[in-house]
């Protein structure tokens, strides 16, 4: 019985070898993910027979690695990462232009009045935690796995959930212009607060203070946390198949790791008076939104039998296991037919088809009705 430590699903391929030869006299299925058929030994169905199969060994038909695979994988993907390309150039634009100038009276200054403090999570370090830290991740489920399809799949969906989420992010910082909670130390950093014969500000800050300033609505950090984090949550949950209804609670504490860790970011957020608490929770809803949406474009549903591998995956296992059986399928009919052959020379007594033992019977009967007319 698997104790709640056990975490073989999430190095569930034992030894990286072709075995062919397994796949002839198996039984087919229908895969619940693609819809194709498939061999029973090869996918983890929901029936437990099959799953203790599956834990014992998969039937691959090789190693598919970098070197192997790597090239024509990205080579089928080069339009996404062309896109990628033009997300990052969106997002360098969206940051550049000013946000709107949102009118800020006196009256308004209550709330905005907190102190400017630097940041607990500079920018700087969130390229490590929402990169660099899934990214290793993959890499080590890789060595383990030798699935270039994992990895290049797993590494394609976390770009496009940060990239999609700082897009929608900057975009819509840019179109709220919504002030910082410590805008009136950007707007005026000396204490004394200027405006115009409307009421609204006139800041003598820093400009690049200031326009940071109107850029609270939501909060870039705390979107960009649950992006990454949120994409690599749903990544973990289903390596490790945390919703196999076993019960196993320890499995979703390695699963909400990374949510927490997003969490704690954001509240940061918070802390140091960059945003609102709207702010954050507007950004934690965004980036965990469109994380879900990417992962889902690569991978099964965590929750699902299939859940441990791309979909890639299993339409490469299909395509090549049709490629094995087309042989066997052809011999297995000439094979047959050849024993219906036998079978009807040795009734019939003649060396040849049916056809042919019937034709000499017509035959035979002609000349004798031809005779005995």
């Amino acid at each position: 019985m698997a104790s709640w430590w056990d975490l073989r699903p999430f190095f569930r391929f034992e030894s990286i070898r072709t075995r062919v030869q397994d796949l002839t006299g198996r039984r087919p299925g229908i895969s619940a993910v693609t819809g194709a058929h498939f061999s029973s030994i090869n996918f983890p169905l929901i029936d437990s027979k099959n799953e203790k199969e599956l834990r014992t060994g998969e039937v691959q038909f090789g190693s598919h690695t970098v070197s192997s695979h790597g090239y024509a994988v990205v080579k089928i993907h080069k339009h996404d990462w062309l896109i990628l390309l033009l997300l990052v150039l969106i997002v360098i634009i969206l940051y550049i232009i000013h946000p709107f100038h949102r009118f800020v009276g006196k009256d308004m200054m209550t709330d905005l009045k907190y102190p400017l403090k630097s940041n607990t999570v500079p920018v700087w370090a969130i390229p490590i935690y929402a990169v660099l830290l899934p990214i290793v991740i993959f890499l080590l489920v890789y060595i383990r796995r030798r699935d270039v399809y994992d990895l290049h799949h797993a590494v394609l969906g976390l770009f496009f959930s940060i990239l999609v989420t700082a897009v929608f992010t900057e975009a819509i910082k840019n179109a709220v212009g919504r002030p910082r909670p410590d805008f009136f130390w950007r707007c005026f950093p000396d204490g004394k607060d200027v405006y115009d014969k409307l009421g609204d500000v006139i800041c003598h800050g820093e400009e690049k203070v200031v326009k940071e300033g109107y850029k609270s609505f939501p909060s870039g950090h705390t979107s960009w946390s649950f992006s990454a984090l949120g994409f690599l949550s749903l990544y973990l949950s289903g390596k490790i198949q945390a919703f196999d209804r076993r019960g196993h609670v320890a499995k979703l504490c390695i699963v909400f790791l990374p949510l927490l860790f997003a969490s704690l970011v954001g509240i940061s957020r918070i802390d140091d008076y960059w945003h609102h608490w709207q702010d954050v929770f507007a950004g934690g809803l965004l980036g965990l939104t469109v994380a879900t949406f990417c992962y889902l474009q690569f991978f099964p549903p965590p929750y699902h039998s299939e859940g441990w591998g791309p979909y890639a995956y299993f339409r490469m296992l299909e395509e090549s296991r049709s490629l094995t059986q087309v042989p066997n399928v052809q011999c297995s009919d000439q094979v047959q037919l050849s024993e219906a052959q036998v079978e009807s020379q040795e009734g019939q007594g003649f060396h040849g088809c049916m056809g042919l033992s019937l034709a000499r019977d017509n035959a035979t009967l002609n000349d004798i009705e031809s005779g005995g007319r």
